[in-house]
């Protein structure tokens, strides 16, 4: 055969297999389902908006600290929560028992008529964080003011809002007669803002020694947010179904010291910076996994049809995707496990050369990679014996909880009612809630807050002038009865 008979052959046959190629990927774009039709709004429950405002502002004005474990807890500060939500909310507290875990915690149980149905927890927490900059706020963190639309201060919207929106609630559906068929736990941790151990954790650890599995709980979250994807006109609300974990790490290097006029080459804090400076330039791999695949597939319809191709064909287009995700912060935390430097100590003076230093980084666990993962990482990127490393605090990533399940199906089909022009998809948490303790006494573990915000917003948890628009409030509350009400109309078998 002739050269110029195989060159032609040999052109054919890419091109037969190009036509190939792009029919798959046409095809596998076409069938991805349509965008659903937007629906119209539902009817609202009745809610005295003003006043269920006001005694959140209330609950905003008592400070409930954590302080990151520096320092001891406001017990005082609890317990004046602890009464005035009994005070507040006299019917939930009379049809519902309560008690008191670890002194600061709050576990309800409303009791459901079938005993055979598998029971559910909403989880909220009581703590807020400081507020370092006070005189930075348009009204004072914990003045609790209603103005302009908002609830202002610390708690609004992380997370007193979803204490309050809970008990609202319950409030408002045993005022209608409503009984739960399967049973109901409110579950609100005094130390979230310290990693939940004295709160959700002997909550979860106690349910656990009662025999009680829950068919799913559901914690604060992912938002109903504007402009989160490129090609996404809609608000996405995204419902979290899983939660990175996370390792904190230490290195630590020494040295002889002496004078700074006579320095050697190298030493503690060089050490420690060709150590950091490596693990900063050389970052766990990226990859597209569950749940971000699964959140991009459903999100994929309401994309132009370009976008659409490259989501419905991941296995093809994943370099591309990595190469966007990667280009802001934000989205790279959800396609690999970050690497952040938090604290770097070593010397003392100006004229001594340190004998040792210290630097402390946290990473953020992809699901699908683990503690052991990231020491092992570390080790081989450092390199350097001289180099001590040591694990200081691990919690792994959660297990993906399905989305066709009871609780997945109760939380989007409630958000789309009160949220109907939004899309919704499951995706990754990428900070710790509560929720993950209850990984052993539950089959499913969702993470959703239902309000409405800009990307701007997000700088106001635990930043300045934290607030919560007073009409998202009036959902958050509507969000949680239908929830209650969907979840025992759906009961697993």
């Amino acid at each position: 055969m002739s050269t110029k008979r195989l060159v032609k052959r040999m052109g054919l046959a890419a091109l037969g297999i190009l036509v190939v190629l792009a029919a798959i990927l046409v095809i596998r774009t076409l069938s991805l389902p349509p965008a659903p039709e937007p629906r119209d709004p539902a009817k609202p429950h009745a809610i005295d908006i003003d006043r269920a405002a006001a005694r959140l502002a209330s609950a905003i004005q008592i400070k409930t600290l954590s302080h990151g474990g520096e320092g001891p807890v406001e017990g005082p500060a609890f317990l004046q929560l602890h009464d005035f939500l009994a005070t507040t909310y006299p019917v939930a507290h009379q049809k519902l028992t309560r008690e008191v875990v670890n002194e600061y915690s709050l576990l309800y149980k409303w009791e459901g008529t079938d005993p055979q149905a598998a029971p559910i927890a909403l989880l909220a927490h009581l703590d807020v964080v400081p507020t370092p900059r006070p005189e930075a706020w348009e009204h004072p963190p914990f003045a609790g003011v209603v103005a302009d639309g908002f609830i202002w201060g610390r708690g609004a919207l992380d997370d007193k809002s979803s204490v309050l929106a809970i008990l609202e609630a319950a409030e408002a559906l045993l005022a209608a007669g409503f009984e739960p068929s399967r049973t109901i736990y409110f579950a609100f941790g005094h130390d979230e803002e310290d990693s939940g151990h004295q709160g959700a954790e002997q909550i979860a650890k106690l349910l656990g020694e009662r025999g009680v599995h829950l068919e799913f709980v559901l914690d604060e979250g992912s938002v109903v947010i504007e402009g989160a994807m490129p090609g996404v006109r809609e608000p996405v609300a995204l419902i979290g179904v899983a939660e990175k974990g996370f390792a904190t790490l230490e290195l630590r290097a020494k040295a002889d010291g002496g004078h700074s006029s006579m320095p050697p080459k190298g030493g503690v804090i060089a050490r420690l910076a060709r150590a950091l400076d490596r693990l900063e330039n050389h970052p766990m791999p990226a990859n597209i996994r569950a749940p971000v695949d699964g959140m991009l597939l459903a999100l994929a319809p309401h994309m132009p049809f370009g976008m659409r191709m490259v989501m419905a064909n991941q296995w093809l287009f994943e370099p591309v995707l990595i190469g966007i995700f990667a280009s802001a912060h934000n989205s790279n935390a959800m396609i690999r496990t970050t690497t952040a430097m938090t604290v770097v100590r070593g010397g003392v003076k100006d004229n001594v050369l340190p004998q040792q230093g210290r630097a402390v980084l946290n990473f953020r666990i992809l699901p699908g990679e683990t503690s052991a993962d990231v020491l092992e990482h570390v080790r081989a990127v450092v390199d350097d014996p001289e180099v001590a490393i040591e694990v200081l605090e691990t919690h792994e990533p959660t297990a993906v909880s399905r989305t066709d399940a009871v609780g997945y199906r109760a939380i989007a089909e409630a958000t789309s009612q009160l949220f109907p022009t939004a899309a919704v998809a499951p995706s990754l948490v990428i900070a710790a809630t509560d929720s993950h303790h209850y990984v052993d006494v539950a089959s499913d573990l969702y993470r959703f807050l239902p309000v409405h915000m800009q990307p701007e917003d997000l700088d106001r948890l635990h930043g300045v002038n934290e607030r919560l628009a007073v009409a998202d409030y009036q959902r958050m509350i509507d969000f949680y009865i239908r929830v209650i009400q969907q979840s025992c109309a759906d009961q697993a078998p």
